[in-house]
């Protein structure tokens, strides 16, 4: 597969949306067609030293071949003003790992300022009290960011976000 400089013309397949956070990492995925974004599961961070593939990255792995993904979206948390702190270097660092173990399948960053925030709001508004909320809100924010850059990819004719290159040696 040529490098992917996020231009690449839109294969029929389902996407992959992950929300990393410290704890737990949220999996959403797109329907075949690119269209509609779903939870999937919540991962917990598997941040034990020495595993060449922690276990969450595994299991987006593993998901990325059940699916036949053809783009694995990670969420960027920029701040409101654009800038870049400890969590945007923490999921860059997690989108480079995640793009070696499923390579060649490119994996791309995209912006999600908000997206917690949206999720907890949107989780309230559906009845569901605070404190369950934990269980399902990182699942919430993957589907915000994949559907977010479902709607880019179709209004641009191309893969959203910035491409991240599999070859850099990234570690969370």
């Amino acid at each position: 597969m040529p490098a992917d400089d996020g231009r690449a013309p839109l294969p029929r397949g389902a996407r992959l949306g992950v929300d990393v956070g410290s704890v737990r990492v949220g999996l959403a995925a797109s329907d075949p067609d690119g269209r509609v974004a779903t939870p999937v599961e919540t991962l917990a961070r598997d941040t034990k030293a020495g595993a060449a593939v922690p276990t969450d990255v595994a299991r987006i792995a593993a998901e990325v071949d059940e699916r036949g993904a053809q783009v694995v979206y990670v969420g960027l948390p920029r701040h409101l003003s654009g800038g870049e702190g400890a969590a945007a270097q923490g999921a860059r660092a997690y989108a480079g790992l995640v793009a070696r173990v499923v390579a060649p399948v490119p994996v791309h960053l995209v912006d999600e300022r908000m997206t917690t925030v949206s999720a907890h709001q949107a989780l309230h508004a559906s009845g569901r009290a605070g404190k369950k909320h934990r269980s399902v809100v990182d699942q919430a924010a993957a589907v915000i960011i994949l559907q977010s850059a479902l709607d880019a990819e179709r209004g641009a004719g191309a893969r959203a976000g910035e491409p991240v290159d599999p070859t850099g040696d990234h570690r969370p």
